[in-house]
């Protein structure tokens, strides 16, 4: 045996099927394994074969293959994370929206005559529950509004200002629109949540929460 055979340096060829390799795997001959995979060939990040690589480079390899490979593995990994807590998000928006709907009717209760409000006037009422304040102000002979009071910045009060057209949120200077209840200035950018009325004869019944988004 040679000297240069006992050196501990010496290139290794890397792949499993050549005849330097054989007797690794007990006695198996070498023809007894297909070709490597290119993943489980060790290669060095410069692309240089072994024999030129450093001696710590030799002693310290560095399976650049692999590491793409675990590399991609892990982005997959990643992005079905990803493309799961979404799909759970859309989930979770879409049976929020379903169950608001299903909330949202409530019993009629009369609140007022339309004779009880002139034109420009406001009233307040609560509804559907005795702690939900809500202001209702007729715009025009022909029509009436109401929103809930919260504001959707920070649930602060609003008051309406009929004669701006308006529905003031006094805690951040929000704004919204009287005929909408759309938001136009302010920190707020949700509409306020409305209240659906119905005439009966000459009296107003609110009959329903509408929650909005845009």
């Amino acid at each position: 045996m040679q000297s240069s055979d006992l050196d501990p340096r010496r290139p290794v060829d890397a792949t499993i099927d050549s005849p330097a390799r054989e007797g690794l795997t007990g006695t198996a001959p070498a023809d007894l394994y297909g070709a490597p995979e290119r993943d489980e060939i060790t290669v060095a990040p410069d692309g240089r074969p072994t024999a030129e690589q450093p001696a710590w480079r030799q002693d310290f390899p560095i399976d650049w293959p692999q590491d793409q490979y675990v590399e991609r593995r892990d982005f997959m990994k990643f992005l079905v994370l990803v493309s799961g807590a979404f799909g759970v998000g859309q989930l979770w928006i879409v049976m929020q929206s379903w169950w608001r709907s299903r909330r949202a009717a409530f019993p009629a209760r009369r609140i007022a005559s339309l004779d009880e409000i002139p034109i420009g006037g406001t009233l307040a009422f609560t509804y559907p529950t005795d702690v939900d304040a809500n202001v209702l102000v007729r715009v025009s002979a022909d029509l009436l509004v109401a929103y809930s009071q919260k504001c959707t910045h920070l649930s602060c009060a609003v008051v309406p200002k009929p004669d701006q057209g308006v529905l003031h949120c006094p805690c951040h200077e929000g704004l919204f629109d009287l005929r909408s209840g759309n938001p136009i200035a302010g920190p707020p950018r949700r509409p306020l949540p409305r209240i659906v009325l119905q005439i009966r004869g000459r009296d107003v019944y609110p009959t329903a929460v509408e929650h909005r988004t845009t």
